[in-house]
């Protein structure tokens, strides 16, 4: 395959070129319109209990109020005669409104849970019809309309699910575009330094900006097929710069060193795609298996980030291997032009001496430089042993975002929040006196405010009040009924309730469904932790496969999976340490909350996947030295020393398109950026510099170990960067190549 390849690259260059710009113009018309194709939300088990009882409320009732206008009175209370009257106008209108269900208010029904304790506002409940789509541009129409002042007697503020997603959407697009605009220049000017020439520097970008409107293409036509997260695009995006200019960096590198080491344009050509092309391969190959884990997870907005991981690591790979060669073959010598003024010769021997050095002192002295940083890694771990999770509410948007300040105002100034009730359903008959019963026991429960069923209200036990009517909670042969509790949404005791109120006694012969934000929170748990065990033992046995294919050895895919975990550990701890406890939220502006538990999950498959990059571009090295002779200290000192100094651009690069969302405006997608930014350097640095030698040192020989059956099985099918010379079938002499085989030095 690698042959091919580099044939194409070099005989039909042009014509690779062209049709990779013919093939980027298609992607960018299909990519432009992902946007609008792509999905809010998506934390949800769709056969889970919780959302069971939302499509059946949706299907019989209406669905469920997803939207909450807050309306607060211009001058005095909100039963005032000018702000009943608006108030009822207001209701009027938005009853007419064919994109809502169940609109209901303080002013028609007269319900004093509907109106503030001290008079001034009052909410209107109603449901936002549609899919995930759908409601989020509905909900949009409805905020732009009737938000604001209306008939200059009330002042009018959308919250709400819907409007929270709504505000989601639009922040994530805002908070993408910024971190374009900072990763991108950024990333210019590191690569101006890692290589020392404006052209060799601008070629990884390019094969970045591939990469990410190639994924942005794919977005686009999975949003035609299934359903898919808006945020998505900040994978795509970080991704795609990452990897582009990761895979990019290599190829270039390498080409270089070989026109260093005297190779005409065509052989290193050749070369390159014979040995970093195996490399990406490979590299991608790791990644792509540790994000498709992701798809065994039935939320939509983890598969999702599955596809447009497994995407965008495809693309970035094809254009490292099909274009990058093209461009190189094309340019030839020019890949040094634009030299900085602190630029060196490129050196066929060029290396990292410090790298080289850091790896002898750690193999000579294995325990005394690798016990103090293990110290330091579980001390950054040790936050786990109080590690709690949640899902997304409105406290992951910013502070003076509407919809959030709604919710606030909801929980402080109303008795019981009637946006994070728990919606039970009953899809059966049920007689008068077995629902009223039910109802008054769930009443009963300790932090229930009130209870409301299409026979009254009920509090404490008794029946306080008649209810809303049967045209808003009860249907034929089914029944609907709303829990409202004074807890602290998804806090211990608000979950512990869900519990309480799901194994009460029901009616006989009824099953009900139990739903709700608490709800959804607990099933959403349940859901991730009862698949964490399958998607966690497919990246381990995929990774332990290739990593044997690599290496030949059983011993080195363990030991790269004991220090990933030491790795990802550490990572997990010190995003535990500010997004739940806290540290730095004043500084980045984010409300501290117990662990999203979907984007905790996304974190630790991106950091293992980039994690096993670093590894293989390590191991391929030392591996080939090993191979070639050379002892086992040799092997992983020199390996370092061409190694490193890649490692660590690349990490710096990737980190550096991570990191730019650390600017974002929405908590989780903060903890994304800054999470995975992490993991990457901690990983490169600590990990590749000083526990990769430590650990080699300890396993001795014995790291290279395999049984015999599975020695020969590698000898026929395994994968290795060394290749044979592609001179050969041009007749052409190469040089001699120096085992630099990924310097950067410039």
């Amino acid at each position: 395959m690698f042959e091919r390849l580099a044939e194409l690259a070099v005989r039909r260059s042009r014509l690779v070129l062209a049709v990779a710009v013919v093939a980027m113009a298609l992607m960018g018309v299909v990519g432009a319109g992902a946007f609008g194709k792509l999905l809010g939300g998506g934390f949800d088990d769709p056969g889970s209990e919780s959302s069971r009882a939302a499509k059946v409320i949706d299907e019989r009732f209406g669905g469920e109020a997803n939207l909450v206008l807050l309306v607060r009175a211009a001058d005095g209370r909100v039963d005032g005669p000018a702000a009943a009257r608006s108030g009822q106008a207001l209701v009027a209108d938005l009853k007419k409104e064919k994109e809502l269900t169940n609109v209901l208010s303080f002013w028609d029904t007269g319900g004093p849970d509907l109106r503030s304790r001290d008079g001034d506002e009052a909410m209107v409940l109603a449901h936002v019809t549609g899919d995930e789509k759908r409601q989020r541009d509905r909900a949009q129409k409805i905020i732009d309309t009737y938000t604001g002042t209306y008939k200059g007697a009330l002042k009018v503020r959308a919250g709400g699910a819907a409007a929270v997603g709504s505000d989601l959407s639009e922040q994530v697009v805002a908070d993408l575009a910024l971190a374009e605009t900072i990763a991108i220049p950024l990333t210019l000017v590191l690569l101006l330094f890692v290589f020392g020439s404006m052209v060799a520097a601008l070629l990884p970008l390019l094969i970045a900006v591939i990469a990410i409107i190639g994924s942005f293409a794919q977005l686009s036509l999975l949003g035609s097929v299934t359903e898919v997260a808006d945020t998505t695009t900040n994978l795509t995006t970080a991704l795609g710069l990452g990897l582009g200019v990761d895979y990019a960096l290599l190829m270039t590198s390498r080409f270089r060193e070989q026109l260093a080491a005297g190779a005409s344009v065509d052989d290193a050509v050749r070369r390159t795609v014979h040995t970093a092309g195996r490399t990406v391969v490979f590299s991608a190959a790791t990644v792509a298996a540790a994000l498709a884990a992701l798809m065994v997870f039935p939320q939509y907005f983890l598969r999702s980030f599955g596809y447009a991981g497994v995407g965008v690591v495809a693309v970035a790979a094809v254009g490292a291997l099909l274009v990058m060669p093209a461009l190189l073959a094309v340019l030839g010598h020019r890949v040094n032009s634009g030299r900085m003024p602190w630029a060196k010769p490129e050196r066929s021997d060029a290396g990292a001496p410090a790298w080289g050095r850091l790896a002898r002192t750690v193999m000579r002295r294995p325990a005394l430089t690798a016990l103090p940083l293990l110290a330091v890694l579980l001390l950054a771990a040790s936050p786990l042993l109080g590690i709690t999770f949640g899902t997304p509410d409105e406290r992951v948007l910013p502070k003076d975002a509407e919809s959030r300040q709604v919710s606030t105002a909801l929980r402080e100034h109303f008795n019981g929040s009637e946006d994070s009730a728990l919606h039970i359903v009953i899809d059966q008959p049920v007689g008068k006196a077995p629902l009223e019963s039910y109802a008054a026991g769930l009443s009963g429960l300790n932090g229930v405010a009130r209870v409301q069923t299409s026979s009254g209200t009920y509090t404490g036990g008794q029946r306080t009040a008649t209810g809303p009517g049967s045209a808003a909670l009860a249907r034929p042969g089914a029944q609907r009924i709303s829990v409202v509790s004074t807890l602290t949404p998804r806090s211990d005791a608000a979950q512990n309730l869900v519990e309480d109120v799901r194994t009460a006694a029901a009616p006989a012969g009824t099953r009900p469904l139990v739903g709700g934000v608490d709800a959804e929170l607990i099933d959403a748990k349940d859901s991730i932790g009862s698949r964490l065990p399958l998607a966690a033992g497919l990246v381990v046995l995929t990774t332990f496969l290739l990593l044997f294919l690599f290496t030949g050895s059983v011993v080195q895919p363990l030991r790269a999976l004991v220090l990933n975990l030491i790795s990802l550990a550490a990572t997990l701890g010190v995003l535990t340490w500010i997004f739940q406890d806290g540290a730095f939220s004043s500084a980045l502006g984010f409300t501290a909350q117990p662990m999203e538990m979907s984007m905790t999950v996304l974190v630790l498959g991106i950091a293992f996947g980039l994690s096993m990059d670093y590894e293989v571009f390590v191991t391929s090295r030392i591996k080939e030295l090993h191979d070639l002779g050379e002892d086992d200290e040799s092997a992983v000192v020199h390996g370092l020393g061409h190694t490193g100094r890649i490692v660590s651009a690349a990490a710096f690069l990737l980190a550096v398109s991570f990191f730019a969302f650390g600017t974002a405006e929405i908590s989780f997608m903060q903890m994304f950026g800054l999470g995975s930014g992490l993991a990457i350097l901690i990983d490169a640095l600590a990990v590749r510099g000083v526990l990769v030698p430590a650990a080699m040192r300890l396993l001795g020989r014995s790291a290279w170990y395999a049984p015999r059956f599975l020695r020969a099985f590698h000898e026929r099918f395994g994968l290795s960067e060394t290749a044979p010379d592609p001179a050969a079938a041009t007749g052409t002499p190469t040089p001699p190549t120096p085992y630099a085989t990924h310097s950067t030095e410039t």
